[in-house]
């Protein structure tokens, strides 16, 4: 693989197209040409050249303003048509900014100053644009929802663009422009890039520390690696990893990094302790909490359900498609393409500055350990969706230069002149099998979050108001969605037997002045996911409005509300029923055909027809 070759410290625009234009197989001094035997022949328009006249031409590429408009309408439509598809997002995130926002929402036991799991630095750097927007213009709740969608695609497109220019210095032209297709295409990227999760902060924290990295930027990689690990998710210092091992043992910069990750570590570390300290009424270190808990307790996040070991496998397929299982497959394939190539290509693949192993070991790292975890879910895997991308690019490119190789018999032209349709019709046919799977999410799914636009929707009555959810609770959108803080959630019983949440409590400030809702412990939250009975109201005689799901699984815990002659439909809509479709119409749209193998249920909002007018139980 060879050292790591420097790079100068600094290279004009003109630089960077003349190694793009090298690492592709193009003229530039210290690239070896093509080996074969020169030979007399004509061009496609008749003109006569010999082939030890190496033609070339420096493959175009989106300038970074072009990358980031088609990003930003990619990240643009996520924020709309993308819905919230875990609960954690919910009541984790969302419904601790609400509470900042507006003094009120739900609040889960991770948040309780007992356990002190959450860092509320994280939910304000989220907040605080919400609460200028609202100051502003005083909009709807669900306005500030969605304006924060929107400038969560914003900062996501400005980290992908950074990203893919750190791609066109490390690994060329053709892998680069690879890359940003697969980004702007992929399901993966339009269901993480918009969600207000710290896996999708350490996503947008990945795209700027890796591609600092490639970049050879080596403070900010530390700097942003850091960000992710102490602001956003601990277990993201996986990732940060590799660029360590490249910086103190092969760049043997050892002082720069021991003092930039003491400069990062104060940095960020002094205002989350002053502010978590704040907000929880004591000194709270949440990061040291969360990985105390997930990694050195006995139960830790197996109480909240286990996978087996093809669950990723398959997420990743029907995000990713075939791309997916290329990336897995990076290292072995470019491992025989550099082998099958050394001859003909000047660099048939590998990185600019770094080995292919030392580029793709975050990805390779990051699936060792989260693969062989029992407790799995989607988005643990969001901080690696752009590297999916990358490896996947990368195999799309050796394809182009093995076909090159293999059957390109006069070897004149440069490479791509030859296999540019390749990579097109790898991308299309990614392309359309990623806008399927995206149709199919939306089609499928969108009523959720149609009946609670509806919610919204309601008129804001004189009197308290209490909307109820049963067994769909883990799919209500947030706070954000109710018209105003005279109304709340109430939760029914259901066959669901864990722990729900509860609303932050109001602090008696008569008795306790300065006390924060934040601040007050409570003795009914426990780390064990056991029910607690206090969450639920009493019946369903008590609601004014109820949600829910209307479907088979019918009992006496979880009635079919809407067949009851107390309740009117107020709204409903279509719902697809997966356990009664067809496994690839419910995961691909297919026009004409998925409407025939998919069977839909009715996803309703419920009016009492004589509510009765009481306030849900405050504990």
């Amino acid at each position: 693989m060879g050292g790591p070759r420097q790079r100068g410290p600094g290279r004009s625009l003109k630089d960077l197209k003349r190694e793009i234009n090298a690492r592709n197989g193009g003229e530039s001094s210290g690239v070896k040409p093509a080996r074969h035997t020169p030979a007399e022949v004509v061009d496609g328009n008749g003109v006569p050249y010999t082939t030890g006249q190496v033609q070339s031409s420096e493959p175009w590429t989106p300038s970074p303003y072009t990358a980031f408009k088609v990003l930003l309408s990619a990240r643009l439509g996520a924020a709309v048509w993308s819905g919230i598809s875990d609960c954690d997002e919910t009541y984790n995130y969302w419904e601790p900014a609400h509470n900042l926002l507006y003094g009120q929402g739900l609040q889960t036991w991770e948040y309780d100053p007992k356990f002190a799991l959450r860092s509320y630095l994280y939910i304000l750097v989220h907040a605080i644009p919400g609460w200028v927007y609202a100051k502003l213009v005083q909009p709807n709740p669900m306005l500030v929802f969605y304006f924060l969608r929107c400038l969560f695609g914003f900062v996501c497109a400005l980290c992908e663009v950074y990203f893919y220019r750190g791609v066109l210095c490390e690994f060329g032209a053709n892998v680069g422009r690879l890359c940003l297709a697969l980004l702007v295409f992929s399901a993966g990227m339009f269901i993480s890039s918009t969600a207000f999760l710290p896996s999708t902060t350490s996503m947008y924290l990945t795209l700027l520390s890796v591609g600092a990295w490639f970049h050879q930027q080596y403070k900010l990689a530390i700097f942003f690696t850091a960000l992710s690990t102490f602001l956003s998710w601990p277990f993201a210092a996986l990732i940060g990893l590799p660029i360590a091992v490249d910086i103190v043992l092969l760049k043997k910069q050892w002082r720069l990094f021991i003092t930039w990750c003491l400069i990062s570590a104060g940095t960020i570390l002094g205002p989350q302790l002053m502010c978590d300290s704040y907000y929880y009424g004591r000194p709270v270190f949440a990061s040291l909490n969360i990985v105390w808990y997930n990694v050195f307790t006995s139960h830790g996040p197996d109480l909240y359900g286990t996978e087996p070991p093809e669950f990723y496998l398959i997420n990743g397929i029907l995000n990713f498609n075939f791309v997916f299982i290329m990336a897995l497959l990076v290292l072995p394939i470019q491992t025989g393409a550099r082998y099958l190539l050394k001859s003909e290509l000047a660099s048939p693949g590998t990185g600019f500055f770094l080995s292919d192993t030392l580029s793709q070991a975050p990805l390779y790292l990051w699936l060792l350990v989260f693969w062989t975890r029992p407790h799995k879910e989607e988005r643990f895997l969001f901080p690696i969706y752009p590297l999916i991308c990358l490896a996947g690019a990368m195999v799309i490119d050796s394809c182009q230069k093995l076909f090159y190789f293999l059957f390109v018999k006069v070897k004149s032209r440069h490479f791509l002149q030859h296999t540019t349709w390749l990579g097109i019709l790898a991308i299309s046919v990614s392309a359309v099998l990623s806008l399927s799977r995206m149709t199919a999410l939306y089609q499928g799914y969108h009523g959720v979050t149609d009946i609670w636009m509806r919610v919204n929707q309601l008129p804001d009555f004189s009197t308290p108001t209490t909307v109820c959810v049963g067994k769909e609770w883990y799919r209500f959108q947030s706070s954000f969605f109710l018209p105003s803080t005279g109304f709340k959630i109430a939760f029914l019983k259901s066959e669901f037997s864990g722990q729900l949440p509860k609303y932050y409590a109001r602090p008696d400030h008569s008795t306790t002045p300065g006390l924060l809702s934040t601040q007050i412990s409570h003795s009914d939250f426990n780390d064990m996911n056991m029910e607690e009975t206090s969450r639920y109201i009493a019946h369903a005689g008590k609601c004014h409005f109820l949600v829910d799901l209307e479907d088979s699984a019918v009992s006496d815990l979880q009635p079919s509300y809407g067949s009851h002659a107390n309740w009117t439909v107020e709204a409903e809509f279509e719902f697809l029923d997966p356990s009664a479709s067809h496994p690839v119409f419910r995961a691909l749209y297919v026009p004409f055909l998925s409407r025939r193998f998919t069977k839909y249920n009715r996803y309703l909002l419920l009016r009492r027809v004589s509510p009765r007018r009481i306030v849900p139980s405050e504990d």
